[in-house]
């Protein structure tokens, strides 16, 4: 049996709603979104907290909840909000589905309030573990084997993002990450370990290489630090928060 919430689908991995939920500033009064919103258990859990504004947006209605603000939407095109009009977005586990990323990320940059805050969870590529699986198949830890390509669908992982790139598409649209978590760090992930010296001795070299030639030695080890955080090399789930500047 899946996990679930209060008896509602959950469709990502172990402990990911609660620490994002975490993430939201209990001061929030007006308008959360929830994208993709999937069975709405996410959406469910925001309303038990007293959240009174969420709005639950999808390709289609799949909520497995009452929930009367729900609206059709779709993550590679414009969104169905007006300027400046929302106060948090939060997207699970949604962004590696679509190849138009900036486009979704300059969206929720365009609705969200100044201040607004956007939560994102995707697969963890940036891991040891998954670096790892890279190296040894050319696939990443959770979209380990070939997709069928003749059978294209919606879940597919089609665009794995690591955190470097997540970090350049959401600072490059306007936001600045605030935080950094994971839903969790497997016992098996720490094997990985052993990668470690090795990755750190590389990218320390190649981040110092290019930021002197290209001028960027504080954006490079402002990058660094973050990539050698524990939630990084170890996590299962990227978890990130940004905030619109």
């Amino acid at each position: 049996m899946g996990r679930n919430y209060k008896g509602i689908s959950i469709n990502t991995s172990k402990n990911t709603h609660e620490e994002i939920f975490a993430l939201m500033n209990k001061n929030i009064n007006n308008v959360i979104v929830d994208i993709p919103s999937g069975s709405g258990a996410f959406v469910q859990r925001l309303k038990d907290a007293g959240y009174k504004n969420v709005i639950a947006v999808d390709i289609e209605n799949i909520l497995q909840i009452r929930h009367d603000k729900f609206l059709i939407g779709d993550m590679t095109e414009p969104l169905p909000f007006e300027n400046d009009s929302c106060d948090a977005v939060v997207c699970i586990d949604g962004i590696e589905h679509i190849g138009r990323q900036f486009d979704f990320v300059k969206e929720v940059f365009r609705i969200l309030k100044k201040h607004g805050e956007f939560i994102v969870s995707t697969p963890n590529i940036s891991s040891l573990r998954s670096r790892w699986r890279w190296l040894t198949t050319g696939h990443h830890h959770k979209c380990n084997s070939p997709l069928d390509e003749n059978n294209p669908n919606p879940l597919h992982h089609i665009a794995m993002i690591s955190f470097p790139e997540i970090r350049y598409l959401l600072h490059r649209s306007g936001f600045r990450i605030t935080e950094i978590k994971t839903n969790r760090i497997k016992p098996i992930s720490w094997i990985y370990a052993f990668m470690l010296p090795y990755v750190y001795i590389a990218t320390y070299l190649v981040y110092r290489k290019t930021g002197k030639k290209q001028n960027l030695s504080e954006l490079n080890k402002s990058v660094f630090d973050q990539m050698f955080t524990k939630e990084v090399l170890f996590g299962e789930t990227l978890i990130v928060k940004a905030v619109k500047q």
